[in-house]
């Protein structure tokens, strides 16, 4: 939704900050993989030392650097369909690395289930409409989505980590967290589907 409604607003940010990558030539591919190496290094560090405050800000950091591919490709001219599929691809498995880890540390293995799950159905959910019929990829400003459900993990760890162990168990936010991420997902998962259904009808009713 944040980057459906103020994309003209964040791409200008994103292009400004990736200046150095392209001074450097960094296809936006490595990009893309350099983020997924880091976004994993990260994980596996908070599975480590378990310092939900630490991975908090390292994981921002990482999914800032990964966010950076597509200013990337739009300033040297590098924008692939295959790019594209590439990033969604990797996407799944950063939040597959990240969750996995979270729920290591917290023992909050089915909330870190029902979350991946709600990200994948919300991503699943305009994949298979575009299979059904031609779509566009901006029309989708949806409640929870990738965006907002990363900006919600890393504002989530980092309460986690710097609320006073006197007041609340850093790994208690954590599972209301959890289960806050898990039902917006979902949320945003069936009301994808609902916009989907609703296209795919106005579609069937164009070819009658």
């Amino acid at each position: 939704m944040i980057d459906g409604l103020f994309k003209r607003h964040i791409d200008p940010l994103w292009e400004s900050l990736s200046t150095p990558l392209v001074r450097i030539g960094m296809t936006p591919n490595q990009v893309t993989a350099t983020g997924l190496l880091l976004v994993a290094a990260t994980s596996l560090a908070y599975a480590i030392h378990g310092n939900a405050l630490i991975f908090g800000v390292t994981l921002a950091f990482s999914f800032a650097f990964d966010a950076l591919d597509g200013a990337v490709a739009r300033r040297r001219d590098m924008c692939s369909r295959s790019g594209g599929y590439f990033d969604a691809m990797v996407d799944r498995y950063q939040e597959l690395a990240v969750l996995a880890a979270i729920a290591y540390v917290n023992d909050a293995w089915a909330l870190a289930l029902l979350a991946l799950s709600g990200g994948v159905f919300t991503s699943y959910a305009k994949a298979r409409t575009a299979i059904e019929m031609p779509i566009s990829n901006e029309a989708w400003p949806d409640l929870f989505e990738r965006l907002e459900r990363t900006i919600f993990l890393c504002v989530m760890l980092i309460i986690a980590g710097a609320v006073p162990a006197s007041l609340v168990a850093s790994s208690d936010v954590v599972i209301v967290g959890l289960a806050l991420y898990s039902a917006l997902a979902h949320i945003t998962a069936l009301q994808r589907t609902r916009r989907a259904v609703g296209m795919l009808r106005a579609a069937e009713r164009d070819d009658a």
